[in-house]
């Protein structure tokens, strides 16, 4: 398996590029040059060079911004410039973006109760005051009261089990209050007041709320807040069964577009001056709101994970999918970082997609 690098070319390639270093480029990325702008530019190429060794696994993409241009772009496999990559729960964290959006427009808030969106689903089984308490925020961070794990086999949430009936929405909408034994921490006993277990139902819930309050599918609210803006034109969006557009996974995007979305991000909410998202927004929802498990925090559907620059110790966003989908922000840095996989399922894909970005790019970013 050979990398397919547009940094790691062909003479004749890169003389084609040539015209498009320190410009704009068709799709409305800025490009720079790596070396020139003091990368370790041996350390970015290194990945080609294990992933061809078979080290890196069903990579099918590395992308790199620094101070909003792209200084490292390679495809592998099947991943090319205009490849969809089934971004898989990093769409969670689009969701997210869109939420915001509804909130910056007034047609949601963070305190509204999930289940007032939903009157022709009731009545609900498994009836209990405390579920009419369920807000957007919960959702949100991953800690309502529904008894939905995914993370467990035999939690009645769990994902795979919604996926075997056609109603997912009436599936989460029906889910039991969860209960704390012993062993396990109550939310005013957790850290920030709030007891985590990853809920990918709620995340659909929360899309469905979308386009009751945007009087539409997902995918066309998205189309105008966030993909057009940006100018992102291809993209696929899956749906549920009942016809309920999912926003708790499965968009595929092409590469330079997520990364798009993850520079206005790193950005506080802009994308080339243009205003997308508020700033504070971006700012609530980058920030911890809830402990996920023990190092690892969590925000408004965004994962904060701990890396090493220079010896020390910071916390950086993520947006994370099966298959080692992984988006990072680190705004303190003006860096957005991609890589794309397909090991569905793997046990190393996780762990694959951090380790690219520990070893390889933290470790080749320009020094002060």
């Amino acid at each position: 398996m050979r990398a397919k690098s547009l940094w790691l070319a062909p003479v004749w390639l890169i003389l084609a590029l040539a015209p498009f270093v320190g410009a704009r480029a068709a799709d409305d990325w800025p490009r720079a040059d790596a070396a020139m702008a003091g990368w370790d530019t041996a350390k970015l190429a290194d990945i080609a060079v294990r992933a061809d060794a078979g080290e890196y696994k069903q990579l099918t993409s590395v992308l790199v911004a620094h101070h909003g241009k792209l200084v490292h772009e390679a495809y592998f496999n099947e991943g090319a410039p205009e490849h969809l990559n089934n971004m898989r729960s990093l769409t969670k964290s689009v969701t997210s973006l869109l939420v915001g959006a509804a909130i910056d427009r007034g047609l949601l808030a963070l305190d509204s109760r999930i289940y007032s969106y939903f009157p022709d689903k009731m009545p609900v089984a498994n009836p209990d005051p405390r579920k009419a308490q369920i807000t957007v925020e919960d959702l949100l961070t991953m800690s309502s009261l529904w008894e939905c794990d995914d993370e467990n086999s035999f939690s009645r949430g769990n994902e795979e089990r919604m996926y075997l009936i056609e109603d997912w929405l009436q599936f989460a909408l029906d889910l039991p209050i969860k209960g704390f034994p012993a062993w396990t921490t109550k939310p005013e006993d957790s850290p920030y007041g709030r007891s985590f277990s990853y809920c990918t139902a709620g995340v659909f819930t929360l899309g469905a709320a979308l386009e009751r309050v945007t009087d539409g599918e997902l995918r066309g609210f998205a189309a105008r807040v966030l993909h057009a803006p940006l100018g992102i034109e291809h993209i696929s969006w899956q749906e549920s069964p009942a016809g309920i557009d999912v926003g708790g996974g499965g968009a595929a995007y092409r590469s330079r577009d997520i990364l798009k979305i993850g520079q206005m991000v790193t950005n506080g909410g802009s994308w080339h001056g243009k205003r997308i998202l508020s700033s504070h927004w971006i700012e609530q929802s980058l920030k911890t709101h809830v402990q996920a498990m023990e190092d690892v925090e969590y925000g408004y559907l965004w994962w904060k994970m701990p890396f090493e620059v220079d010896g020390k110790r910071v916390f950086i966003s993520i947006a994370g999918g099966n298959g080692g989908n992984y988006l990072f922000i680190y705004p303190e840095e003006n860096l957005t970082a991609l890589v794309t996989a397909t090991a569905y399922g793997q046990g190393f894909a996780h762990a694959q997609a951090r380790r690219i970005f520990q070893e390889h790019v933290l470790t080749a970013l320009p020094r002060r």
